[in-house]
């Protein structure tokens, strides 16, 4: 027996988006295989390792265990939602400055969730950076880069203000 399918009416980088999805889809599948933001990466599937971060009503969450229909009325963001004019963020740049990209698998999921920890405009130790970032996995960096970007760019916008 074929299951109903069901609108989900929601906004995505910016753009109001309408889509019939399957009540069992993730949220995840829904952003890559019905919008092509391939940035969001299909790792583990049960919400472990954080490639597939993306940024729901200014809150990180794995895509993978997030039913699409939960998007409802939601404002959903993806790395492709990120840039402005075709300029990267200042926390792109750094992961490129200070070599926090290496296969490039976890890069959109780390920059999601340092975008959220970015915003709320703290000032946090290496180790408080670490527990925040400690949702997303990587296998080839060892993290040193990934928390040298982040508290770079913390750095740079507290001596902003």
């Amino acid at each position: 027996m074929k299951k109903e399918r069901v609108l989900v009416q929601c906004t995505v980088n910016g753009k109001e988006v309408a889509e019939y999805v399957d009540p069992g889809e993730s949220l995840l599948e829904m952003l890559r295989n019905r919008l092509g933001l391939t940035s969001v990466k299909k790792g583990c599937e049960v919400g472990e390792c954080g490639a597939c971060t993306v940024i729901v009503d200014g809150e990180t969450i794995d895509s993978c265990i997030y039913l699409a229909v939960w998007a409802e009325g939601r404002n959903i963001r993806t790395l492709e939602g990120l840039e402005k004019n075709g300029e990267l963020t200042r926390i792109q740049e750094a992961f490129i400055e200070e070599g926090a990209v290496q296969c490039g698998f976890c890069t959109p999921g780390f920059i999601m969730s340092a975008t959220v920890l970015l915003e709320k405009g703290e000032v946090l130790t290496r180790e408080a950076i670490k527990k925040q970032m400690s949702g997303n996995l990587c296998r080839c960096t060892g993290y040193q880069n990934i928390v040298n970007a982040v508290e770079k760019v913390m750095k740079e916008n507290a001596d902003q203000k």
